[in-house]
């Protein structure tokens, strides 16, 4: 059966009434209570004679071909005799929401006109089908109490028919043709034929649509605009990913006809869209052609050489300017049957500087607008096939799909078109007001950017500062650039920005809650361009430039300096989360630092290794290693901090998982300090040898020593002596130094004899008697393997105060071991010529003795303590030996120094 057979045999116009409870006004009833259907004439079918379809009953039409009867059911599919099945809840697709299901029982309201498509689900006998579409009017009825009629008017019953199966056709031939559709049948109401009402119908949409109501074909007419509430962009479709089959052939086909050479709009128009399904996809596949091969003509904008603007010209060179794009653009569309517009005006581009006056300045820019499902859109070819490098004078290609049908509201941020119905507001804004607004770009809106203040680009300071705030729906990492102001043009300026590449000194930037707070400080008077870039939090490529900003500055603040921070903003990272960092005890604001001194905690939400980095301005890195110790815990990071000079200091936090030695330190905060009264002495500056993990902490968990009797990193003494317990719950060998500052002259007794370690089943104490007021370090090692390396635990930091200088320990050695306690004496120093009280604990001893001058038995008391007294002598040294059960001989466990009697003059 030919096509045209198919056509005469199956075209028909129908109506359906539909119970529904609406009155009808009078005037639009028939004698019968239905709307009325006009009779039409169609070549070889003759005329059709309209009859009521009741939703659920049988219809029959006659005519000269044949027949034709359909039974028609509200909620299930029906049987035809024809095979043409049509489920009015579930089968028609409509296209006020991009492909959406509509009951007609609830959804459908008088006046109303959408596309409905019906399958045909059967050969036909013919073994051909069909996808009529037609177009169904909604309109009052009174043929029951409470009943609402549908009148199915449109371009036909049957838009296409194929002389092969739809399954084996290739796509271009599925699209509906300008010849289907000459041969559609009309169907409408009565009163709607009336010249004034087609002219009050279109004035009604065009009120609600913003734009006004002409003759077909003139310019920016809302013919075809349909009323109701706008749909946005993410109603018609959900990402790109949905155009990613539509993309590839029209990127694949352009390729093709340009190795070809063919430059004429229709060949490519067909070719482009011949894998298009839908009115959107066929407009899609031509934005997409376009931004991938027409290139802007830079040279032509600068005068350079002629400027392209027609469509030939502008396919056979592959470039062109604005004009040439939305020129293209609108014969391409025609080409495929989708109406579009190109609309003059301004745009926030290239040599456009923010706050210059548009009164009466000859538009700039083109762009275009597309009539899809009965609504305006707005799209630009130009913007989304990349950007100008003013610098090198050259195009740079970025495919940018934000201008693929941009939702108005945020088109008019950067595009203000000549005619004010072109803005498709609600609200239309004022070339003022355009002219006031922060300049956003693309990446702005996809990455969910809010602008919180200021609203306008100019600011003013107040004291020497300025704020802005950007809130954003997900978690998003920023950075500025301040610099002095100069010729400004969009997308001729570094669009990007790396990591560490800010200059921080003039600004401070903090986060919270998914809320970034900018406080610009220009250090100078004058004027300041401000721009703000930004990326996804776990994003590794750069940031891209958001929004722009200009900043007056008539007198600055006078202020201390600021050390530059290169990691982007102060307080948490936008991605410590993902780092472990689960908070902190400081917010993102300056802190202020008192008597010289601050503490910093975050909250961790796993084990970590951190690592600190001190930065001020006037001191020297070597100086500020010694300002900070830090204690690792499970839970948690502490840093001490020390402020040896005025001003403002920046303290820097790197993290990396604690059982990942191989990943490398990232940051995870960074927090501004500020000193500005008393200062820390550079006397009381932490040890220069100090380890990384200071305290009890992971380390010391993971080697089983736990319940220390010193919690924190910091332990203070005003005696100068001080005890440090804790369990050695696996039995480890541990070894214990005390260090500090270098002096310039040997001590006269070594460090290591101002410590001595007691082991008492599993708790170990060690002893400090310092040797004079100042810092020390205490740190402590364990062996974790036989033969193995003695490791660093962890250190104490610890702060004497006394000036007076404390007692060395006796020495001890090997035999001194677990079990072992000394209770008398505890001083190593002991008088000559004197006698002295022994009192000591040896298990599994037989026999305990103190050698000097002469040998002195020690007696085991009722409390298993080997006591007596010694007399010292005039020996340099005395020796506690013992003999144990196992072994005759005598073993040293400590010496005993006698002090050097004085000299007589």
């Amino acid at each position: 059966m030919s096509a045209d057979v198919a056509i005469q045999k199956f075209s028909f116009p129908f109506t359906c009434t539909a119970a529904a409870g609406l009155a009808v006004p009078p005037g639009e009833q028939t004698q019968r209570a239905c709307p009325q259907v006009k009779t039409l004439e169609t070549p070889g079918l003759g005329a059709l004679k309209p009859i009521a379809i009741v939703v659920g009953a049988t219809v029959k039409y006659e005519t000269e071909a044949g027949s034709l009867k359909a039974t028609l059911k509200t909620a299930s599919k029906t049987d035809l005799k024809t095979d043409l099945k049509v489920d009015l809840k579930t089968d028609l697709k409509t296209d006020l929401k991009a492909g959406s299901t509509m009951d007609l029982k609830t959804d459908l309201k008088p006046g109303s006109t959408i596309n409905l498509k019906a399958d045909l689900k059967k050969d036909l006998k013919t073994g051909l089908k069909a996808a009529p579409v037609a177009r169904l009017q909604l309109g009052p009825s009174s043929s029951a109490p409470g009943a609402r009629s549908a009148v199915l008017s449109g371009r036909g019953v049957f838009e296409k028919l194929a002389v092969e199966s739809e399954d084996t056709r290739p796509a271009a031939k599925r699209q509906l043709s300008s010849e289907s559709a000459a041969r559609t049948v009309a169907v409408v109401k009565k009163s709607a034929v009336r010249k004034e009402g087609g002219e009050a119908a279109a004035a009604a949409g065009a009120a609600k649509t913003g734009l006004q109501a002409g003759p077909r074909g003139a310019p920016y007419s809302a013919r075809g605009a349909a009323p109701g509430k706008r749909r946005r962009r993410k109603d018609l479709f959900s990402g790109s990913e949905a155009f990613s089959r539509v993309d590839a052939h029209a990127i694949r086909a352009g390729a093709e006809l340009k190795q070809k050479r063919v430059h004429e709009v229709k060949t490519i128009a067909q070719n482009v869209t011949q894998e298009a399904r839908s009115e959107l996809e066929r407009l899609r596949a031509i934005w997409v052609w376009l931004c991938h091969n027409i290139e802007y003509d830079v040279s032509g904008y600068l005068g350079q050489s002629e400027k392209l603007s027609s469509p030939e010209e502008v396919i056979a060179a592959g470039k062109g300017v604005c004009c040439g794009y939305s020129s293209l653009c609108l014969e391409m569309c025609r080409e495929v049957g989708i109406e579009c517009q190109e609309v003059p005006g301004h745009s926030k581009g290239i040599g456009h500087r923010p706050g210059q006056s548009l009164q009466g300045v000859r538009s700039d820019h083109m762009w275009n607008a597309v009539l899809l499902g009965g609504q305006w859109f707005l799209m630009d070819a130009c913007w989304g096939a990349g950007r100008v490098d003013m610098e090198q004078k050259s195009f740079v290609k970025k495919f940018d799909d934000f201008y693929f049908l941009t939702d108005p509201e945020d088109f008019a941020e950067s595009h203000f078109p000549d005619e004010e119905k072109w803005q498709l507001l609600e609200q239309p804004m004022s070339r003022e007001e355009f002219e006031k607004r922060v300049f956003k770009t693309s990446t702005f809106f996809t990455l969910g950017l809010k602008l919180i203040q200021p609203q306008h680009f100019y600011m003013l300071t107040d004291d020497g500062e300025v704020n802005l705030s950007i809130s954003s729906s997900r978690s998003v990492t920023y950075t500025y650039d301040i610099t002095q102001q100069h010729d400004f043009l969009h997308r001729g300026a570094a669009e990007q920005k790396e990591t560490g590449s800010s200059s921080s000194s003039s600004g401070l930037l903090t986060m919270s809650h998914r809320t970034m707070r900018l406080q610009i400080l220009p250090p100078a008077r004058g004027t300041y361009d401000v721009k703000v870039f930004a990326r996804p939090e776990l994003a590794t490529t750069p940031l891209s430039w958001v929004c722009s900003f200009t900043v007056e500055c008539p007198a600055p603040r006078v202020r201390e300096e600021i050390p530059e921070n290169p990691f982007l903003s102060w307080g948490l990272q936008a991605g410590s989360a993902a780092l472990g960092v689960a908070g902190s005890s400081q917010g993102s604001r300056v802190t202020e630092v008192e008597e010289g001194e601050s503490e910093l905690t975050l909250k961790t939400s796993r084990s970590l290794m951190a690592l600190c980095e001190l930065v001020h301005p006037g001191m020297e890195p070597a100086v500020a290693k010694r300002c900070v110790a830090t204690q690792i815990q499970p839970d948690a990071l502490t840093c001490h901090v020390l402020c040896p000079d005025r001003g403002f200091y920046r303290l820097s936090v790197f993290v990396r998982d604690y059982d990942k030695p191989e990943a490398r330190f990232q940051n995870a905060a960074n927090f501004l300090l500020h000193c500005k009264s008393t200062v820390a002495s550079r006397s009381e500056l932490f040890p220069p040898s100090l380890g990384s993990a200071c305290g009890p902490g992971t380390r010391t968990l993971q080697a089983g020593l736990s319940k220390f009797s010193h919690a924190g990193a910091l332990v203070s003494t005003q005696q100068g002596k001080c005890n440090v317990t804790f369990h050695n719950q696996q039995d480890l060998e541990l070894h214990a130094v005390l260090a500090r500052e270098e002096e310039s002259r040997a001590p006269a007794v070594p460090l290591a004899r101002h410590l001595f370690c007691t082991y008492t089943e599993s708790k170990v104490t060690v002893s400090a008697s310092l040797p004079g007021a100042g810092v020390y370090r205490l740190g402590l090692y364990a062996r974790t393997a036989p033969g193995a390396d003695f490791n660093p635990m962890c250190d104490f930091v610890l702060r004497n105060s006394c000036e007076r200088p404390g007692h060395p320990f006796p020495a001890a050695y090997a035999a001194w071991g677990k079990g072992c306690v000394l209770f008398e004496p505890r001083a190593g120093l002991l008088e000559p010529g004197a006698w002295v009280r022994f009192r000591v604990r040896v298990p599994g001893a037989k026999k305990v003795s103190v050698v000097g001058e002469g040998k002195a038995e020690l007696k085991m008391n009722k409390s298993r303590v080997w006591e007596g007294e010694v007399f010292t002598g005039a020996l340099p040294q005395v020796k506690l030996a013992a003999a144990s059960e196992d072994a005759g001989d005598m073993a040293v466990m400590l010496t005993f120094d006698i002090r050097p009697p004085e000299r007589e003059e």
